[in-house]
Order: C-alpha cells, then sequence, then structure tokens
C-alpha cells in the first residue's frame, strides 16, 4: 500500500512502458500543473536525478529511481494498491496545501463573479477535467470518447468564453452526469453528495475531489488486473536496471559475495546452545519444525536463507549491505523492528500465561485484549526506552489478570506472585532475558522454514511459544517470503555464479543453483 501524491504517476509510468500493455490509465493527478497559472496544486514530483555510479556502493540507491523501487514493491507485494494521501490538518505541510488551495479557489470565485466574468481559469480546471475524463476510459470506449471529446471541445468553449456565454454550470452537470457513468460503486455515494452542491466553485472543487479519487481506483483496478505481468516485468526491469550498473562498476557485487561467505561460514559453525528455557508449563516445548532442519551438507538454498535472516539481525552500523539488497533495506527494516515487537509480545504474554493459569489464557476475549493492550502500550517503545515502556506494560499487564481472575471467580495472585509476575515482565526489556532469547530464536526459526516450507505449512507446526501470535506470525512471514522470492528472482543468477565459488563442487549443485 502506497500513497497517492508520490506514487501515482510513476505506477502509471511503470506500467505504461510494459510491452504489449495499452496506456489507458491517467497520467497526472488533477489540478497537478505544468507550471501553469490557474491551478489548484502545485507541480507533481519529479524522478531524482540519477547519479553517476562512482560511489560504490552507495551508488546502487542513487543511481535507481522511484520508478525501480515502485517495480520493486509491486513484484514483491500481491496486495499493492495506491491510496489517497491524508495529510493531518495540524502538520506544516498540510496548512501550507490547504491554504494554497483556498486562495487559488478564492480567485476563481473572484473571477467567475466579475462583470464581465473572467473564465481563464474555468477554462484550465475543464481542459484538465477533459484529460482526466478521458484517462478513465477503458480503450474499447469509443462512443464515450467521441462523446467527451464534443461535449467538452476546448475551442468552442474558448470562444463562448470570449462572448462571456461559457455557461460553467452546465459542464460541471454534464461531467456529473459522466462521472456516475465512470466510476467504481464505492464512489458512488460521493458522487451524488456532489449533485446537491449549487455554489459553481465548490462543485468544481468536490469534482476534482473525486475525480482524484477515481484516478486511484483507475490505477488499482489496473494493477490488480496485470499483477501476473507487472511481477514478470519488474524481475526483468530491476534486473536490466542493476546490469546497466555492474556494467560499469565490475565490483560491485563485493558485499554481496561477502554477505553470502558469511552465510555460508554461520552454517558450518556448530549452533550456539539455547538460553535456559522456562519449565515446560510455560508453554515452550521443542519443535518437530527444529529436528526438521538438522546439520547437512550446505545447498546453495540453505546459504541464502541463512544470508536473508541474517539481514534481519544487520549491524545499522555496518555500511557492507549487499549491494542487491540495498533498495530493500527500508523493508528489511521495517520487519525487522516488527519481529522486535512480536518477541517482546509473545515474551510478555507467555510470562502472564504461567502466572495466570490455563483458565485465563483458555479464553480467547481475555488473550485479545491483552494483546490488544499491551500492543497499544509497545508504542511508546519509539518515544521511550524499552526498559521504561516495559515498566508500564507490566503493571498494566498484571492489573488486567488481577481484574479478569477476580470476574470469573478465580483466586487472586499473592502479593509475591504480583510482584514476581511485574518483575520478570519488566525483565523482557533486556535483550539477554531467557524468555526473550527464546522467542527469539523460536521467530526466526519459524521465518526460515517459511522460507523453506512456505508459510502455510509453517504456521501447521509452530515452535512451543508462538501459539498465541499465529496471525502476526503469518504476515510476518508472508512479507519476509515476498520480499526474498522476489529478490531471488531478480538475482539469482548473480547468486549463482557466486554460489559456485562459496560451496565445495557437487555433482547435484549447479542444478540446484538455477533453481534458485
Amino acid at each position: 500500500m502506497v500513497q497517492q501524491n508520490t506514487c501515482l504517476a510513476y505506477s502509471t509510468d511503470f506500467i505504461s512502458k510494459m510491452p504489449g500493455v495499452e496506456e489507458d490509465v491517467p497520467l497526472k493527478e488533477p489540478g497537478v500543473a505544468e507550471s501553469r497559472p490557474c491551478k489548484p496544486e502545485t507541480s507533481g514530483p519529479t524522478q531524482e536525478d540519477k547519479s553517476s555510479p562512482e560511489d560504490h556502493p552507495s551508488c546502487v540507491i542513487d543511481t535507481v529511481n522511484d520508478a525501480s523501487k515502485l517495480s520493486s514493491e509491486i513484484g514483491m507485494n500481491h496486495d499493492f494498491h495506491v491510496e489517497e494521501k491524508v495529510l493531518p490538518p495540524s502538520s506544516l505541510e498540510g496548512r501550507v496545501k490547504e491554504t494554497i488551495h483556498n486562495a487559488f479557489w478564492d480567485h476563481l470565485k473572484e473571477q467567475l463573479l466579475a462583470a464581465p466574468p473572467d473564465f481563464s481559469c474555468a477554462l484550465e480546471l475543464l481542459k484538465e477535467i477533459k484529460e482526466i475524463l478521458l484517462s478513465l476510459l477503458l480503450p474499447r470506449q469509443n462512443r464515450l470518447r467521441s462523446e467527451i471529446e464534443e461535449a467538452l471541445d476546448m475551442d468552442l468553449l474558448k470562444k463562448e468564453a470570449e462572448h462571456g456565454t461559457l455557461n460553467v454550470p452546465h459542464l460541471s452537470k454534464y461531467i456529473l452526469n459522466m462521472m456516475t457513468l465512470l466510476c467504481a460503486p464505492v464512489r458512488d455515494e460521493a458522487v451524488q453528495k456532489l449533485e446537491n452542491i449549487t455554489d459553481p466553485v465548490r462543485l468544481l472543487r468536490g469534482i476534482f475531489q473525486v475525480l482524484g479519487l477515481m484516478k486511484m481506483d483507475m490505477v488499482n483496478y489496473t494493477i490488480q488486473s496485470l499483477q501476473p505481468q507487472l511481477q514478470e516485468h519488474s524481475i526483468q526491469y530491476e534486473r536490466a536496471k542493476f546490469q546497466e550498473l555492474l556494467n560499469k562498476q565490475p565490483r560491485l557485487l563485493d558485499h554481496t559475495t561477502k554477505w553470502l561467505a558469511q552465510a555460508a561460514a554461520d552454517l558450518s559453525m556448530p549452533p550456539p546452545s539455547c538460553p535456559d528455557t522456562p519449565n515446560s508449563s510455560s508453554g515452550v516445548s521443542s519443535s518437530p519444525s527444529e529436528a526438521a532442519i538438522s546439520p547437512e551438507p550446505l545447498s546453495p538454498a540453505m546459504v541464502l536463507s541463512q544470508g536473508f535472516l541474517n539481514l534481519l539481525l544487520w549491524d545499522p552500523e555496518d555500511e557492507e549491505f549487499p549491494e542487491t539488497l540495498l533498495m530493500d533495506r527500508a523493508w528489511l527494516q521495517e520487519l525487522e523492528a516488527q519481529l522486535n515487537q512480536l518477541t517482546i509480545l509473545a515474551s510478555v504474554l507467555l510470562v502472564a500465561s504461567s502466572f495466570s493459569g490455563s483458565v485465563l489464557f483458555g479464553s480467547p476475549q481475555f488473550v485479545d485484549k491483552l494483546k490488544r493492550t499491551t500492543k497499544a502500550l509497545m508504542e511508546e517503545f519509539n518515544s521511550r526506552p524499552e526498559e521504561e515502556a516495559m515498566v508500564t506494560v507490566s503493571e498494566r499487564v498484571s492489573q488486567e489478570i488481577h481484574q479478569s481472575l477476580k470476574n470469573m471467580g478465580l483466586a487472586a495472585l499473592s502479593s509475591d506472585n504480583t510482584a514476581s509476575l511485574i518483575g520478570q515482565l519488566q525483565n523482557v526489556a533486556k535483550k539477554e532475558n531467557c524468555v526473550r532469547s527464546v522467542i527469539d530464536q523460536r521467530i526466526h526459526l519459524f521465518l526460515k522454514c517459511c522460507l523453506v516450507l512456505g508459510v502455510q505449512r509453517s504456521l501447521l507446526d509452530l515452535p512451543g511459544g508462538l501459539t498465541l501470535i499465529e496471525a502476526e506470525l503469518a504476515e510476518l512471514g508472508q512479507k519476509f517470503v515476498n520480499l526474498t522470492h522476489h529478490n531471488q528472482q531478480v538475482f539469482g543468477p548473480y547468486y549463482m555464479e557466486i554460489l559456485k565459488t562459496l560451496l565445495p563442487p557437487a555433482q547435484a549443485l549447479e542444478t540446484e543453483v538455477e533453481s534458485l
């Protein structure tokens, strides 16, 4: 999901460049200008200037433009869609935008009320409305295209304006009728509300707002209908862009090679001993999936899986990030943050369940409420140190358990148990905490299973202690799988060549690498 203002232009540009795809999506936002006067918005975003790939490896980021980033997101996100950008009214950007828009519409009102009326801005608006309506048509809708061309003939409208006979309310009514025909059902109500507006300036403003939403709907419809072609095109597009850089910088894969070499080295080392785990009643028990991933000769798939998992533990100070994943670094950091939150959430639930018993945690309503409460309090992690925020979390969780035990007629926790519960919950803030370490290892194990077996099969055999966050894990796992799968599709040939030099020769090696 991306916001409308920046991404709309790039999504249509990317789609239009696909071979065999006819351009039937809007090319610019309603009201976005080309530096002409009489426009309700300032000029749209432009692509970043491409830097010469001189500085290694940051040249990849500098050279990859927004279209490439958009291509990558469409390729890895099957639910990709554009949505409206809503600025907070109190934000500086929101206030500036509102001020500029109000000034424009006030100016338009003054022009229309002048004697004689000045239609210069109105003509510019009508011209842009015409372009937007035409862009919403499908290729086969030739009759509607001809009708719009005739009804909004700009040469004729200019002559009417010169003679002072331009009927703006009549044209607005026609535009509303056309919008009723072209809009998606979800926009019917918004269009109907416009029909009740009698002020011509307010009506034009409302028309532009709804046309912007309709334009966004068309882009999303086009993206969804062309998703398979878009994904395949994005793979070829990204690979071609990277190859252009590689041709100029032959050592552009140095960090990627080092990353894969470290993953192979990690797999060659004996697994670390697990920290002391809580007793079996706490819910952390061994999982059959752990045994399923037993030591075996290194394979390309194993090395890549380990490499991708290592990215979720990447030191932010380490600048030697794999070149093939620089464009995905922000998304990987988001996944890492989500993983950290799930680790804390699962740890809190595990500690709480060990004190409150199976009866309380056998209530889905209680578990759901405790999860919502904990998640809401964890938002403070963005503004406060974890250890400070966990004090609030521990006290609130203790209160929820106490109240729920009372409501269910169960024995309350003793003062000693309450103090122990609060203390153990506060200790979850420490990364070396025993429960947190176990949960962290289990989530990484789950993600590794997702890469090997897929998300749905991995959910059937969740490691102990993770069942209460199954839905959240499914979301995290799917995002991680989508990202890594798309990355392998784009850069698989480069990984193949690197892995051939890292792994010992084997008869099946080449076949397995090529399967990437």
